[in-house]
């Protein structure tokens, strides 16, 4: 396979990073603080976030074989769009569910290049996989570690509107650097027809080992999603100022950025398994520990070492599904990944959210930390006999 050339990584990247400071700006920690000041109960507040993962049920794996089929700049400029247009909707909502609808079709924008981008990097690196992987990640999270603090700081200097017109100008300057993309990602353009469409999606579906690492990404974003969501109002719940909710939530983030690539490469050495399950086991310390921290302080350690975790164990499940992947469809796969991963992001605050109005949040967490506790359980027993590179 030909080597990809420096400047594709490069502007990638700064696509990626651009893209998902705008993505992040929206949502943390603005989103549920605005669903909150929209009298958005702990339920609807759940639905809300989970109404910007649903597109990625719905697209993740149609996307991925286009992407297979007719290379990526179409669909990444797709994208772009709508990161671009999508938070202006936000300075026009007075309803909740205005704020549901808006998130409903602002997820479009992360499903398609989420699946996409990830693919494409997957095809063109072959022996740094896990570390390229984590790289592209980590320089997104630049971004979306960025997002907590500025936005936190918007709201409390400024207003929510302050954080959507932040949102607006960095997505537009990530359409402006995707216009700069000149040839499609990757390679040759073929005819996708349906017979081979559902041929590919089969071929993935049966492939046990491709749908048990899914569902392990699917539980730690289950539980991503929720801690995303409901960590902000937890901290609210307790008295703390919107700009130290996004040191909280930031710190966290930033976590990830500087991990994430030194677990990618150990992954490439050491195996993936020995990778996730610590990972899993991380994350799931933290939360389980969440209702015992009453302030500041205790909950900034909490949310670091909860990004530790989470970081440890996504930058090795994308690369493990492409070593897993048969035949070069690493749209199809990725697109699979995606999905499974969406539905549990997409059940997460709506879970948290129901358990929160009717136990409390110590019980919700606790109920997240048992679901890392059982993806751990099950990934090991059902691994434990696999290849060291697992």
């Amino acid at each position: 396979m030909k080597a990809a050339r420096p400047s594709f990584f490069v502007l990638f990247a700064l696509i990626g990073g651009l893209a998902i400071l705008s993505s992040t700006l929206s949502k943390t920690p603005a989103l549920p603080l605005f669903a909150h000041a929209l009298h958005a109960t702990p339920a609807e507040i759940g639905w809300i976030v989970m109404a910007s993962t649903i597109p990625g049920i719905l697209i993740s794996y149609p996307v991925g074989a286009l992407s297979d089929a007719h290379g990526s700049r179409r669909l990444l400029l797709v994208s772009l769009v709508v990161f671009a247009t999508a938070p202006f909707l936000y300075l026009v909502i007075h309803t909740a569910w205005q704020l549901m609808a808006v998130r409903f079709y602002h997820g479009f924008a992360t499903a398609i290049f989420g699946t996409v981008a990830t693919a494409a990097i997957a095809e063109r690196y072959t022996t740094e996989r896990a570390a390229r992987l984590s790289t592209f990640s980590s320089v997104t999270l630049v971004g979306r570690s960025i997002a907590p603090f500025l936005g936190g700081s918007l709201i409390s200097l400024a207003s929510f509107d302050a954080v959507y017109i932040a949102c607006a100008i960095s997505g537009m300057l990530a359409l402006g650097a995707g216009l700069l993309l000149k040839a499609p990602v990757p390679g040759p353009e073929v005819t996708l027809e349906l017979p081979h469409f559902w041929s590919s999606l089969a071929t993935v579906l049966r492939d046990r080992s491709i749908m048990l690492v899914s569902v392990v990404e699917s539980a730690q974003y289950l539980v991503f999603g929720a801690i995303e969501a409901f960590l902000a109002l937890f901290s609210a719940s307790l008295g703390i100022p919107a700009w130290e909710i996004g040191v909280i939530l930031g710190v966290q983030l930033v976590s990830i950025v500087f991990v994430k690539p030194m677990m990618g490469k150990l992954s490439d050495r050491s195996g993936r398994r020995r990778v996730i399950l610590p990972g899993l086991l991380i994350g799931a310390a933290s939360v389980a520990l969440l209702p015992f921290a009453s302030g500041f302080l205790g909950l900034t350690v909490l949310s670091l070492t909860f990004g530790i975790g989470f970081a440890t164990v996504t930058s090795s499940t994308s690369a493990l599904v492409a070593d897993l992947t048969r035949d070069g469809r690493y749209g199809s796969s990725m697109g699979v990944l995606r999905t499974v991963m969406d539905v549990g992001q997409s059940i997460g605050p709506v879970l948290t959210g129901w358990m929160v109005g009717v136990t409390g949040y110590g019980s919700a967490f606790t109920l997240l930390a048992a679901i890392l506790v059982g993806a751990a359980v099950i990934f090991g027993l059902l691994l434990r006999d696999a290849p060291d590179q697992l």
